[in-house]
């Protein structure tokens, strides 16, 4: 007798396991100051553990979404589960950032594996008409867990210290290995696909560059960037030629929807990596809220976005799709804009929520019609492709979004803490004004007593009004995306819903691949 399949259920049991991985692309950022001050190093080593993550999690994508058409979902959801759980303890257990940075890398991997899954299964378990409130359960879980990350990280980091913020990940995958083992059907699509080795490595170490490129250029020089996009490049000319079976199939770009969305996509993550980034820095380095105060801060948003996530989804069914998403790339936009209002070195943090709640309002709105729009516009042949790429699209925007807005802190800091500094100099005596300016609080200790003091203070203040111009440029980043997201959403055309073919047993055959 076969068992009934009850797809909440099993939705329940993959979103737990999806949930972890996005929580953890940005539970790390409350974490940065403790890790640098515990582990004994560099900020730039410790910014690799989050780079590290996000790069072994979205180059892996693609090829994990033609192993679960090859092995069967469940399978790879599975082994995806228990390597991202057992490397969770690893990172927990590291006392080195370079035994971090390993774990981190492993704890990607499992990522990658996990996360085309879900949506390929939302395909088999939902029917096209149905689809819009699985959606917006997925894309609830998504919106809700990167912005909770803060939040959980804030709080198990002054509580437990950095460690808890792995080692949390562990109960949690238990249970969401023994919930899938039940409620999780053992679905194959019987596809033997190919693996297309040299646009693997083509495409890991032309994205490695590239970030590399960004991250580290200001020190190594941008020539690894360059190689990055020549390799890329190469990539792209392989899967034109490749007339086997290329990682990426070109042809499903054909599709105006899914290649508009997936640009979105793109977008979306660059603007919401950059914005978190941002954010993080700007409430601890120049607001001086704790780790806690910092997460808590940024409830509102989390909130806002699994409130009117499922809504979403719903309304996406009912209505063209391009519209719920543009709403909400415009209300996000629109809750940037009056954060960077708002961003001065002694804004209130209750200023912020306004900014906040319209932020939330926006990711809530993003996520499901993005998906539905971009997932329902393929045959079902290229679903498991489909939604690889997909998902390897928002990891490569959230990759570049943290590289590029890390780059941009970096350089503009540094460029208007001279401006800042040489403003604030002319409160000192001529004769320390100099002296000042180049090292800043430096030279205090020789100072008289009265002039230290106020070169202490002087030198706090111009660190803050740097690091506040630094966040008011960075957030321009994430803006413009986000306009050209809303081109691109502005350029969809609704997706027509499929027919619901009858399969042996007379029920709807919801994911027939083809061989």
């Amino acid at each position: 007798m076969t068992k009934a399949i009850k797809p909440w259920s099993a939705l329940f049991a993959l979103c737990l396991g999806f949930f972890m991985v996005m929580l953890d692309m940005t539970i790390v950022n409350t974490a940065v100051p403790s890790m640098v001050r515990e582990l004994g190093t560099e900020l730039t080593a410790v910014i690799w553990v989050t780079s590290v993550y996000l790069l072994a999690y979205a180059v892996p994508i693609l090829p994990a979404g033609r192993l679960g058409d090859r092995l069967g979902p469940k399978r790879v959801f599975v082994a995806g589960l228990v390597v991202f759980t057992g490397a969770s303890l690893w990172c927990g257990l590291s006392g080195g950032v370079e035994t971090l940075i390993a774990a981190r890398a492993v704890q990607g991997l499992g990522a990658a594996l996990m996360t085309p899954q879900t949506t390929a299964f939302i395909t088999h378990l939902f029917p096209p008409d149905e689809r819009g409130p699985a959606l917006g359960a997925w894309g609830s879980v998504a919106g809700v867990a990167m912005i909770t990350g803060p939040v959980l990280g804030g709080v198990l980091v002054d509580r437990f210290g950095w460690e808890w913020i792995f080692f949390a990940n562990v109960p949690i995958g238990l249970i969401a290995l023994a919930l899938t083992a039940i409620h999780v059907p053992d679905w194959r699509p019987g596809n033997s696909h190919r693996f297309d080795l040299l646009g693997i490595l083509l495409f890991g170490a032309g994205l490695f560059g590239v970030v590399f490129g960004i991250q580290s250029g200001w020190t190594y020089g941008w020539e690894c960037a360059g190689a990055g996009v020549l390799l890329l490049g190469c990539f792209v000319l392989w899967q034109r030629v490749n007339r086997r079976e290329p990682l990426l199939p070109l042809r499903i770009f054909r599709d105006r929807g899914f290649s508009l969305g997936a640009a979105t996509a793109v977008l979306v993550g660059f603007a919401m990596t950059g914005t978190l980034l941002v954010l993080a820095v700007y409430l601890q380095s120049v607001l001086g809220l704790s780790p806690t105060g910092a997460g808590l801060l940024t409830a509102p948003l989390a909130l806002m976005s699994g409130a009117v996530a499922p809504f979403a989804g719903r309304l996406s069914d009912r209505a063209n799709p391009k519209y719920p998403l543009m709403f909400g790339l415009f209300s996000l936009c629109g809750g940037l804009c009056v954060l960077s209002l708002v961003t001065i070195p002694a804004s209130s943090p209750p200023a912020l929520i306004p900014g906040l709640l319209l932020c939330g309002l926006g990711v809530g709105f993003i996520f499901s019609p993005m998906g539905n729009v971009t997932l329902n516009s393929v045959e079902r042949s290229l679903v498991g492709s489909a939604s690889g790429i997909f998902n390897t699209a928002r990891q490569i925007g959230g990759v570049l979004g943290g590289a590029a807005a890390g780059l941009v802190l970096q350089a503009r800091t540094s460029a208007s803490i001279a401006d800042r500094a040489n403003e604030a100099a002319a409160g000192l005596p001529p004769e320390f004004r100099q002296r000042f300016v180049s090292g800043l609080a430096a030279d205090v200790p020789a100072l008289p007593p009265e002039i230290a003091g106020q070169a202490r203070e002087l030198a706090s203040q111009v660190t803050h009004a740097a690091l506040t111009d630094a966040v008011k440029v960075a957030f321009s980043l994430p803006v413009g995306t986000l306009i050209l997201g809303l081109l691109c959403a502005a350029a969809l055309r609704r997706s027509r819903v499929e027919p619901r073919p009858i399969g042996r047993n007379g029920s709807p055959d919801r994911m027939t691949a083809a061989p």
